[in-house]
């Protein structure tokens, strides 16, 4: 499907960054892409051709946004410390100068979704839980929640505040975003099958915690043939995004 490239200066990163829009108008997605992945990829790997219609329709727009996890996430052999502060400067992109952008280019105020598959769904599902003030839900699929499958035993504020499963285990129950949380949609999928072992475990333990805090979310996984690849992915996706908006 033909969409529209944009590439635009970061003020909080110092460089510039790419981002792709496919659609008219309608409920704003945005996409992260999948580790180490580019803004292009989910139209490169056919997961809009899924949903075409909704978007034809003016339903949905989707925003694909690029990563820089070979920088941060991935780059396992760098220091920890430049890594973190990296990602957090990322978050800030998304939240601060990306955001906005969205919002003129959809023409509302409309809250957006987030959505990805293997990292794009921890960053989606991360986006999400830290400002449901300004996202309307979450779709995340085959993702990754702790930290530390990434860095090891390392741990400061900054990767804290971007590992899941650790600061949804310090989330006071009465905490302002609990009625925020069950005021939106949030859908986490995982499969059983192969690559899918830290994605299965770091969503029953997400799974687990959501229901400690009393913050409802439908948690989905799927049987030992669903493997961690777009085949799934490409199944899943529309399969909650029909559900979710109808």
């Amino acid at each position: 499907m033909k969409g529209r490239h944009y590439r635009e200066y970061s003020g909080i990163l110092e460089r510039e960054l790419p981002f792709f829009v496919l659609g008219h108008g309608g409920k704003p997605v945005v996409v992260f892409p999948t580790q180490s992945g580019r803004c292009t990829d989910f139209n490169d790997f056919q997961m809009v051709d899924t949903v075409s219609e909704l978007i034809e329709q003016g339903r949905i727009q989707l925003f694909c946004v690029d990563s820089i996890d070979r920088e941060t996430w991935n780059a396992t052999h760098g220091d920890a410390a430049q890594r973190t502060w990296l990602q957090e400067l990322w978050f800030r992109h998304i939240t601060e100068e990306f955001l906005p952008r969205l919002r003129a280019i959809n023409g509302s105020d409309a809250a957006p979704l987030t959505t990805g598959c293997s990292l794009g769904a921890t960053h989606a599902l991360n986006t999400f839980l830290r400002r449901p003030d300004l996202f309307d839900g979450v779709i995340a699929l085959s993702g990754f929640y702790d930290a530390r499958y990434f860095f090891g035993s390392y741990m400061d504020g900054r990767l804290y505040d971007n590992s899941i499963v650790d600061y949804l285990s310090n989330l006071p129950e009465d905490h302002q975003y609990v009625p925020m949380y069950n005021a939106r949609s949030i859908i986490l999928c995982a499969g059983q099958g192969a690559w899918e072992e830290e994605s299965e475990r770091t969503t029953r333990m997400v799974q687990e915690l959501f229901a400690c805090k009393g913050i409802r979310a439908c948690v989905d996984i799927w049987g030992h043939d669903v493997t961690h690849d777009w085949p799934w992915w490409r199944k899943q996706f529309p399969y909650f995004l029909n559900n979710l908006l109808f």
